[in-house]
């Protein structure tokens, strides 16, 4: 297993690390489990690419218990499959990625489309174990496998103007029963400044588990930033743009009063109903204190370096 440590922060201990051997028991395990799927599932690129024992493996977040499959399958925040947490894993069964397209447009050299197949490439691939943490202060770890979204986007050649980057989800009130209510203004938007987006951290997740991405966690392909909210991590993208202005956020669109353009993980900022100095891990009892940036601190502070925290929320 090749073992590489992106937090400099923690710069962890070596008894902080996950053994090697439970790791390669669980990743046999879910390899396992994800070769019995898709002979039921049957074939596809995105389930070809994951079958391939090859991809790289890094470990992010050190020291702390997975999150197990069931709970982070059944307790989702997906609206557009229905506003309860249990809604999108009862209404997403039988919604179809097959044949999924992303454009890609805006201030860039080489705007495109995109289909799985030009997305997954199996020596971009990763597997990265990250906190995802909610703003209702409960969160999940959750090991990722994706492509950087830097790889992705230097693919397009974003111009000079290019200071964020934009993100749309599928419309489609049939296939998302949850868009028939005017619970947002659909389609949900999220975005992200540049360097954010080009940071090492941001990565296009795929699947999860050692499993293609399930429908209720942003199947076929979602966003993950693990140093903000859980909701900055868009999912079921069909639409990238490089944009010159700062783009909409859905929540932002929602509450401007409660949900910000940044998003990160502050405890040191309530939220305006809830206090986010503690989080309660899913599956656990008792809270923990939160953790500046999502416990990223160390590598993304710098992004933020001179701006005020609590007006830039």
């Amino acid at each position: 297993m090749r073992v590489i440590k992106i937090r400099k922060a923690s710069d962890c201990r070596e008894q902080d690390v996950t053994p090697e051997a439970i790791y390669r028991q669980r990743r046999a395990f879910m390899k396992g489990s994800m070769l019995g799927a898709g002979l039921l599932l049957g074939s596809s690129p995105l389930q070809a690419a994951l079958n391939i024992t090859g991809y790289r493996e890094k470990v992010v977040t050190v020291d702390e218990e997975i999150t197990p499959f069931k709970d982070a399958t059944r307790y989702n925040n997906f609206y557009e499959f229905g506003t309860g947490k249990s809604d999108p894993a009862r209404n997403a069964g039988e919604f179809d990625t097959s044949d999924w397209k992303v454009t890609v447009s805006g201030e860039c050299a080489k705007p495109g489309v995109l289909s799985l197949e030009d997305l997954i490439d199996n020596k971009d691939l990763e597997e990265r174990i990250y906190r995802l943490r909610c703003v209702e202060a409960w969160s999940m770890v959750i090991p990722w496998i994706g492509v950087p979204l830097a790889t992705l986007l230097k693919r397009f050649e974003p111009t000079s103007k290019a200071k964020y980057v934009a993100f749309r989800t599928l419309v489609d009130p049939e296939r998302m029963p949850g868009q028939k209510r005017a619970v947002l203004d659909w389609p949900y938007r999220e975005g992200l400044r540049i360097d954010e987006a080009m940071h090492p951290l941001t990565l296009i997740a795929v699947g999860m588990y050692g499993k293609p991405m399930p429908n209720q966690n942003g199947a076929p392909l979602r966003l993950v930033v693990p140093w903000k909210y859980g909701f900055k991590s868009i999912k079921s993208i069909v639409a990238i743009e490089f944009t010159e202005q700062q783009p909409q956020t859905t929540w932002n669109m929602q509450n401007p009063r409660e949900y910000g353009f940044y998003s990160n993980v502050n405890p040191k900022v309530s939220h305006p109903r809830w206090s986010q100095a503690r989080e309660r891990r899913i599956g656990e009892f008792f809270k923990r204190k939160t953790l500046m940036f999502n416990g990223y601190e160390d590598e993304v502070a710098s992004l933020y370096a001179g701006m005020d925290l609590k007006k830039y929320f």
